[in-house]
C-alpha cells in the first residue's frame, strides 16, 4: 500500500494512547485500534517471543505482572530506568515505540502507511524527554516527527473545531487556560487566540501529578486496611498488587459518576472489600488537590496574569472527570470549566489539526484534505513558548559551577539571546560551552544538552578575555549555540538536534560533543551580579568554564 500523506496526530499517554487524522472535510477522526477501541491502554506485554499492546496486555498484567509494563511515559528520558524481562532490558523508549507502532499498524488498513505524524508531549517535558519521544516514534517506523505540547493541542482542537466536528471561527479574542490532568501529568497552558492566530502565553504544570496518583491513594488505603485486618502485606506480591491497581482504577472511575463505590482486595486466600464514598476520596486527595492549586496559582503569578484576564477554562484529560477537579477549577477561576472537549480524544485531534497546519503547503496533502480545509489551516498562525529556561554553565567568583540562563522560561519561540562572558584563567587554551536546560517546580535537575568547544586559542590570553555567547531556540525547539572570541577571530557553532545529535555548523576549530545523559544539580541560591564575580573593567556577568 502506498504511503499516505495524512495529517496524523498521536496522543502518547501515560495510561491511554490514541491516533487521529484529518479527513477530507477537515474533521479530525479518532482511529479505532484492531480491537475496535478508540483509546488504547498504554500497556505492553512481553510474551516470550512476541509483544502484545493494549487491552490484552492489560488483562494479562495480573497473570504475568513481571512481564507487563505500564506507565512507561513517567520514565521517558531516564536512561537509568529499565525493566528486565526474560533476560532482556526494556527502556521507556522501547515500550513507547511498541505503543506507537501498534497505533500505526491499526490505522494502516484504513488510511495506509503513515510516515509522518505529530506526537503530543507534556508542556513540562525536558529536551531529554522530548528526544526520547522522537526516538520512540522513529523506532516505530515514522520518518518525520513533530512535537506539540498536550494542552496546546487541546486548545487548537477548541479553536479550530467544536470537538473536531467542524471549523468554527470564534468572533472575539480570548485568553483560555487549558488544564489537562492525564494519567501521569498535570499540564497547564494559557493560550490567546484570535480568528487566525493562536499564541501560547505561558505553560506550567507538574510532571509527577496525574490520575495514577489518585489510584495510588486508593491502593495505599486498601492495602493498609488489609494489613490491619489480616496481618499480611499484599503489596509484596506482584499479582495481588496488580489486581488491586486495576480495581483502584475502576473505583476512581466509579466515584466520578456515583456517590459510593467499593474496592476489592484479594491476597493469599483472603478477600476484603473496602467501602468508600466521594467525600472520603476527596479528603484523601487533599494533598494532590493542593499541588494542583499551587500549579495554577504559580502560573498566573509568574506571568503577571489575573483571572479577570482569563475568558475560559478548558479541562481535558481522563482524570479531569473527577468531580473534585471540576470543583477546584471552578473555585479558583470563579467560573464553570468548559467541558466541550473530549477528555480522551481532544489532544490527539488537536495534534491532527497541527499536522494539517504543517502540511498545508504540501501538494499531496492538499489533494487529500481539500482546498477549503488547507486554505483555512494556512491562515492560522501558531506560536509557542519555551517550557524551560535555556542557558550555559559558568563559574562564579568562588570557582563554583552555576547555571546561567540566557533565555527564560515562557519565552516566545523562536528566541535568541546574546551575552558576553569572560575566560576563567590566564593562558586559557580552550573555551567549552556547556548548554543546559533548567528544571521545573517539580523537577530541580539541570539537564546538560551538549557542549560547544573552541580549542587551540592563542597563548597568553589574559583572564577575562571576552567571549560572546549566542543561544537560539527555534520554533521547532531545536537549540543552536555559538561562541566567539571577537578579539581573536575564533568561533564555533553547533546545532543540538533531537533525538540526540549535536552537529557542528561552522568554524574550522569547532569540536562538539553530545552529553544528553548528564545532569547537574541546580543551586537554590539566586544568581546575582555580585555572586557571579563581575569584572568591573569588562562588565562581564560571569566567567566561562575552561574545561569539562
Amino acid at each position: 500500500m502506498s504511503t499516505a500523506i495524512r495529517a496524523v496526530g498521536i496522543d502518547l499517554g501515560t495510561t491511554y494512547s490514541c491516533l487521529a487524522y484529518l479527513n477530507e472535510y477537515g474533521e479530525p477522526v479518532s482511529m479505532a485500534n484492531r480491537e475496535g477501541e478508540l483509546s488504547t491502554p498504554s500497556v505492553v506485554w512481553y510474551d516470550r517471543g512476541s509483544v502484545v499492546v493494549g487491552t490484552e496486555a492489560l488483562r494479562n498484567s495480573i497473570v504475568y505482572p513481571q512481564a507487563v509494563v505500564t506507565a512507561a511515559k513517567r520514565y521517558m528520558g531516564n536512561a537509568n530506568h529499565v525493566w528486565t524481562i526474560g533476560g532482556r532490558q526494556v527502556t521507556p523508549t522501547n515500550v513507547s515505540s511498541e505503543i506507537i507502532g501498534y497505533l500505526l499498524d491499526s490505522a494502516k488498513d484504513s488510511i495506509g502507511d503513515i510516515k509522518r505524524a505529530v506526537i503530543t508531549v507534556p508542556a513540562q517535558f525536558s529536551d531529554l524527554q522530548r528526544a526520547a519521544t522522537v526516538e520512540a516514534g522513529l523506532k516505530a517506523g515514522l520518518e518525520e516527527i513533530d512535537l506539540i505540547n498536550e494542552p496546546v493541542a487541546a486548545a487548537l482542537c477548541y479553536v479550530l473545531g467544536n470537538e473536531g466536528l467542524a471549523f468554527s471561527e470564534l468572533s472575539l479574542d480570548q485568553n483560555v487556560m487549558v488544564a489537562d490532568l492525564g494519567g501521569g501529568t498535570f499540564d497547564l497552558s494559557v493560550v490567546r487566540y484570535t480568528k487566525d492566530r493562536v499564541q501560547v502565553i505561558a505553560c506550567g504544570g507538574d510532571l509527577k501529578l496525574g490520575g495514577l496518583d489518585w489510584n495510588n491513594l486508593l491502593i495505599e488505603a486498601a492495602s493498609r486496611r488489609f494489613r490491619l485486618e489480616t496481618g499480611l502485606d499484599m503489596k509484596s506480591d506482584p499479582t495481588s498488587r496488580q489486581m488491586l491497581a486495576l480495581e483502584a482504577e475502576q473505583t476512581k472511575r466509579s466515584l466520578s459518576t456515583r456517590e459510593h463505590s467499593t474496592l476489592l482486595v484479594q491476597h493469599a486466600g483472603h478477600r476484603k472489600t473496602l467501602k468508600i464514598d466521594v467525600h472520603q476520596f476527596e479528603k484523601m486527595s487533599a494533598t494532590l488537590l493542593t499541588r494542583m492549586e499551587e500549579c495554577v496559582t504559580r502560573l498566573l503569578k509568574d506571568n503577571n496574569l489575573r483571572w479577570a484576564k482569563i475568558d475560559a477554562v478548558l479541562s481535558t484529560g481522563g482524570a479531569s472527570r473527577m468531580p473534585m477537579v471540576k470543583t477546584l477549577l471552578k473555585r479558583l477561576s470563579g467560573r464553570t470549566p468548559n467541558r466541550a472537549l473530549s477528555p480522551d480524544h481532544s489532544i490527539a485531534q488537536g495534534a491532527a489539526y497541527y499536522a494539517g497546519m504543517l502540511l498545508a503547503n504540501d501538494s499531496s496533502a492538499r489533494a487529500l484534505l481539500g482546498e477549503a480545509t488547507t486554505e483555512r489551516l494556512q491562515k492560522v498562525a501558531f506560536h509557542s513558548v519555551s517550557a524551560r529556561p535555556l542557558g550555559i554553565i559558568v563559574r562564579d567568583a568562588h570557582g563554583q559551577r552555576q547555571p546561567y540562563y540566557l533565555i527564560p522560561v515562557n519565552s516566545t519561540l523562536p528566541a535568541e539571546a546574546k551575552q558576553t562572558f569572560g575566560t576563567v584563567s590566564d593562558g586559557q587554551a580552550t573555551v567549552r560551552l556547556k548548554v543546559v536546560e533548567g528544571g521545573t517546580a517539580s523537577d530541580d535537575e539541570v539537564i546538560r544538552l551538549g557542549d560547544c568547544l573552541i580549542s587551540d586559542l592563542p597563548p597568553d590570553l589574559p583572564q577575562g578575555t571576552p567571549v560572546e555567547v549566542t543561544l537560539k531556540y527555534g520554533a521547532d525547539a531545536r537549540v543552536q549555540v555559538a561562541a566567539r572570541l571577537p578579539d581573536q577571530g575564533r568561533e564555533a557553532e553547533a546545532v543540538l538536534e533531537r533525538p540526540g545529535t549535536v552537529t557542528p555548523t561552522s568554524g574550522d576549530t569547532a569540536k562538539v560533543t553530545s552529553a544528553r545523559a548528564g545532569t547537574e544539580k541546580r543551586t537554590p541560591v539566586p544568581l546575582s551580579e555580585a555572586e557571579l564575580g563581575v569584572s568591573s573593567s569588562l562588565k562581564l556577568p560571569a566567567q566561562l568554564m575552561a574545561d569539562g
